[in-house]
């Protein structure tokens, strides 16, 4: 949404400028007079107020006014709410009806709600501060040449990730404690980590001149959180996989899921720490239903799972898979929506897994009808449970497909899916 930095009191039609559509536009147009509002009031960085709804409680609405951030306690996920636009317009038209407050007058949801939003601005310059910091170290990386990188060890790395850390960007400082893995010796892999890194930078840099959705993506992929946007998505959701991680201080776990009705994927995230358990468990191989709410992103795919409706049950069939080429080409659309992606959830079919051997130097998937084949990365033993399932026969499998190969993460043995 677009700035405001000074909280000035914008014209109707630059009002209606920031609805997300016709329909919100119109709605909020309707809501731009005093019948429905009540607690109206304002200070220098923000104009609140009640409006009467559908339900019996009127919902409260407070809008930042520097950038035009809001929160409102309606149920709408669309970016403003007709509710934020409908008052944006009345202090537009009608100043008078949304008074100046004194300080000790402002609602305490409403200074609550200004408390956090100083603090994540807080956050924000310390990000960019760290962004600028990093952008120094890279270019100093690369005048000083990589074999000067590769004799400094991992010690400069990770007092750059702590640098990252202090500055609340923790996905800047995964970034850089991945770069002291690579080395020299793989100079153009260090130099492709080091163009991502730079380019994260400059996006975060630049995030407010950038789409919505892109917008959303750079802040998650430094470390932002993200929010939830769109109307919920109900449907029989295949559990398709479920893989932990432990850093030594945190386990987090991800789910997979595909809506049998959308066909739609979605990722799970769920963490656990300090001797606490990771508390949600889905079954690999079972369908709930359930709605999911997905977070902001040039191509969402991370989800929050809301209300289920039924007890997990056995899925009626296996999803439908596609070919080598088809993931690919996925996996290219969504690498231009988000370069900083590793992988893409995808459920090949008609693939046989191929041991190294010969000329190959690791495993692979291949399509003996299309000729075509794909590498994996790694060689723990799911593979050979991957293969031992196939018994050289074509299978359909599931897993993330990325700039490395198919990394595979279930296969389905006759109607069962087994996790790899």
């Amino acid at each position: 949404m677009d700035m405001n930095p000074q909280g000035e009191r914008r014209t109707a039609e630059q009002v209606l400028a920031l609805a997300p559509d016709a329909a919100s536009r119109a709605a909020g147009d309707r809501l731009g007079r005093p019948g429905p509002w009540s607690g109206t009031g304002r200070r220098t960085s923000a104009v609140w107020g009640w409006c009467e709804g559908s339900g019996s409680t009127p919902y409260r609405t407070v809008v930042d006014l520097g950038g035009t951030n809001f929160q409102c306690s309606c149920p709408s996920r669309k970016t403003p709410c007709k509710h934020a636009l409908g008052l944006l317009l009345l202090w537009s038209r009608q100043p008078a009806e949304v008074p100046e407050a004194e300080a000790a007058a402002v609602p305490d949801w409403v200074g609550q709600w200004l408390a956090r939003r100083r603090r994540a601005e807080r956050r924000t310059q310390r990000i960019a501060a760290g962004a600028v910091e990093l952008e120094q170290r890279l270019t100093d990386l690369l005048q000083g040449g990589l074999a000067a990188a590769e004799g400094a060890g991992y010690g400069q790395w990770d007092e750059t990730a702590a640098r990252m850390v202090d500055a609340q960007a923790p996905g800047l400082a995964a970034r850089v404690r991945d770069l002291a893995g690579i080395g020299a010796a793989r100079a153009s892999h260090m130099l492709e980590e080091c163009a991502l890194l730079h380019t994260l930078n400059q996006g975060f840099l630049r995030v407010d001149e950038l789409p919505p959705a892109l917008a959303a993506t750079v802040r998650s992929r430094v470390g932002l959180p993200a929010n939830t946007t769109g109307p919920p998505v109900r449907d029989h959701w295949l559990v398709l996989a479920q893989r932990d991680s432990d850093d030594g201080r945190l386990t987090t776990r991800r789910i997979w899921l595909r809506g049998r009705k959308t066909g739609r994927m979605a990722l799970l995230l769920a963490y656990g720490g300090g001797g606490r358990p990771v508390e949600l468990t889905l079954p690999v191989g079972l369908e709930i239903d359930a709605e999911l709410a997905f977070y902001a992103g040039a191509r969402p795919l991370r989800a929050a799972l809301g209300p289920s409706y039924d007890a997990p049950a056995p899925a009626a069939a296996p999803p439908p898979g596609s070919g080598i080429a088809d993931a690919l080409r996925v996996y290219g659309e969504v690498l231009a929506d988000d370069p900083w992606v590793e992988g893409w959830p995808v459920v090949l079919e008609g693939v046989v897994p191929v041991p190294p051997g010969g000329a190959e130097e690791g495993w692979q998937l291949a399509d003996p009808a299309a000729g075509e084949a794909v590498p994996v990365p790694g060689d723990d033993g799911g593979l050979w449970h991957l293969a031992a399932v196939s018994g050289g026969r074509p299978v359909r499998v599931f897993g993330e497909c990325g700039h490395r190969g198919f990394a595979p993460l279930g296969v389905w043995a006759a109607e069962e899916l087994l996790p790899l």
